[in-house]
């Protein structure tokens, strides 16, 4: 096939073939959406036994994980806005303090000051991602390998964005969460509030845990709202242009 035809041109070349570590580092390297949307993929499923551990004996040693993991999120969620037209350096300056809150957590896991403006920058930070990723998407009218990525990532950081949201909502207006069949609301923990934050962004409705508070539920429909606008605009779109490039 010519580069004049594929769908995703290469944009480096090299004498010879490569070595598996140089395939691995081009990945690394030319795909930072595909590698933020796997690690996050992977933190899902992580996150469970992370969050069990921090209510158990080794409770410590479980917040600094979890606390790890988001640090590692955050960092390639910066670097796959480097990639995008956004400003890098708004990514940054919304990241250094969501850093220093995220070890603040780990000290202070009972201080509610922390746990709120952690909640609300790291929120800010993962909408800015967004749309750094959105604008990567709609920049052009080609389609790379990496823009197609850029669809589950973008998904992925709007959905933790809204489920840190939903943690300084609950801070805000108490019991603002309940799981069905639970006698009284009670404080939601993230990784639940993220789960009710896939389910509401899918639309598929599954999800045990609902708002009961009608501030809570406003930006509830908030978040349904830009679920359906997201499939309708920017999957569309990108669908769209895959299939007319093929048929080229």
């Amino acid at each position: 096939m010519s580069a004049s035809l594929e769908l995703w041109p290469s944009t480096s070349r090299r004498a010879g073939p490569p070595t598996r570590w140089d395939r691995l580092r081009r990945g690394f390297v030319e795909t930072p959406c595909a590698v933020l949307l796997g690690v996050q993929l992977v933190a899902l499923l992580a996150y469970p036994f992370m969050e069990t551990a921090t209510l158990g004996e080794f409770r410590e040693f479980g917040r600094m994980l979890f606390g790890l993991v988001g640090l590692v999120v955050l960092f390639l969620a910066i670097r796959a806005v480097q990639a995008t037209p956004a400003h890098t350096w708004v990514a940054a300056v919304i990241g250094v303090p969501v850093v220093a809150l995220t070890i603040a957590e780990a000290v202070w896991p009972d201080s509610d000051p922390v746990l709120f403006w952690s909640s609300l920058l790291h929120a800010l930070f993962y909408f800015y991602t967004g749309y750094g990723l959105l604008r990567y998407m709609f920049a052009d009218n080609w389609v790379t390998r990496d823009e197609l990525f850029a669809t589950g990532a973008t998904f992925t950081v709007v959905a933790w964005g809204f489920a840190y949201l939903y943690v300084a909502v609950q801070m805000i207006w108490p019991n603002s969460f309940t799981i069905y069949g639970e006698a009284l609301p009670g404080e939601r923990s993230w990784y639940e509030l993220l789960y009710l934050s896939i389910t509401t962004m899918t639309s598929t409705g599954l999800s045990d845990i609902s708002a009961v508070t009608p501030h809570a539920r406003s930006f509830i429909m908030l978040q349904m709202i830009t679920g359906m606008l997201y499939v309708a605009l920017v999957v569309a779109r990108l669908v769209g242009l895959t299939i007319a490039r093929f048929r080229q």
